[in-house]
């Protein structure tokens, strides 16, 4: 089978790379059947491709890899839905991610809970404020108000007071 893929050249820390149709079983670094144009993913990022030559092969039946099908969807030489993921993840940094995202996760839930807590414990205080408030004002006007005249008796019952002494 054929594949599009790039070929790394240019210096180190410093790519650059040809995309290259070979076979699938040859190494990437092999006498490639066609070299397609060339990729510079430092500084400007350009991609320079024969897209006739690039629309020939992939008719023909040539499948490109993951970061090259990347490559054309933004070239717009393939059309996709969606672009592929180019990177792999092994199951054992996978079981970690997932350990990681779930830590998160309850975390998160546990800070959501504790400001539910914090909320409901204002609310209560709250409340308790108002109703020593309110308590307080019912005492300050108990306090303000004059207190009740004794009540004087009435001249008839008075009269009968001083007649029961006699």
């Amino acid at each position: 089978m054929l594949r599009i893929r790039l070929q790394r050249l240019g210096k180190k820390k410093y790519p650059t790379y040809r995309v290259i149709i070979s076979e699938q079983a040859r190494d990437p670094q092999a006498k490639a059947l066609e070299i397609l144009g060339n990729y510079n993913p430092v500084g400007d990022k350009a991609l320079n491709l024969k897209e006739d030559r690039v629309k020939h092969w992939l008719s023909v039946g040539a499948q490109p890899s993951e970061t090259v099908a990347n490559l054309l969807i933004n070239a717009g030489l393939m059309e996709s839905k969606k672009k592929k993921k180019s990177v792999k993840i092994s199951k054992k940094r996978q079981v970690k991610l997932d350990e990681k995202k779930a830590a998160k996760e309850e975390k998160k839930k546990e800070a959501v809970e504790a400001k539910k807590a914090e909320a409901e414990a204002k609310k209560v205080a709250e409340a308790e404020a108002k109703a020593a408030k309110e308590a307080a004002e019912a005492e300050e006007k108990k306090e303000a108000e004059p207190a009740p005249a004794e009540e004087t008796p009435a001249p008839e019952v008075e009269e009968k007071k001083e007649e029961e002494k006699a």
